[in-house]
């Protein structure tokens, strides 16, 4: 196959545009609702309990759908392109999932520049 390691880098680096969603909404659920005290609005009024944010709690069940459907989706993406393709091209699967790595790479480097 041409082009060595190069093909399955780019095109991991370009699948990790994509993969950015998931993995902002997954950054989100840690950093922002996990931390709260509560999880449903009647445990916000009680007294004692902290951070807890109703647009957190209200956004919570949409971020958790989505989180499921992006990742799912990204997940067969990186399936259909890093397993399926090599092996029906008898392609080096080792390079395609080793470049898999580099799938952070685009929401590590936003993530660096915010």
């Amino acid at each position: 196959m041409r082009g060595g390691l190069w093909w399955p880098a780019l095109v991991n680096l370009l699948l990790g545009v994509p993969a950015m969603v998931p993995l902002f909404l997954a950054r989100w659920l840690l950093v922002e609702y996990l931390p709260m005290d509560c999880r449903t609005v009647a445990e916000a009024t009680r007294p004692g309990l902290t951070h807890c944010n109703y647009s957190t709690l209200d956004h919570a069940d949409g971020v958790m759908f989505l989180l499921a459907v992006s990742g799912l989706l990204v997940l067969v993406l990186v399936a259909v392109v890093d397993v399926l393709l090599p092996l029906r091209r008898r392609g080096r699967l080792g390079w395609w999932l080793g470049a898999a790595g580099l799938l952070p790479a685009p929401f590590a480097t936003a993530l660096a520049l915010a």
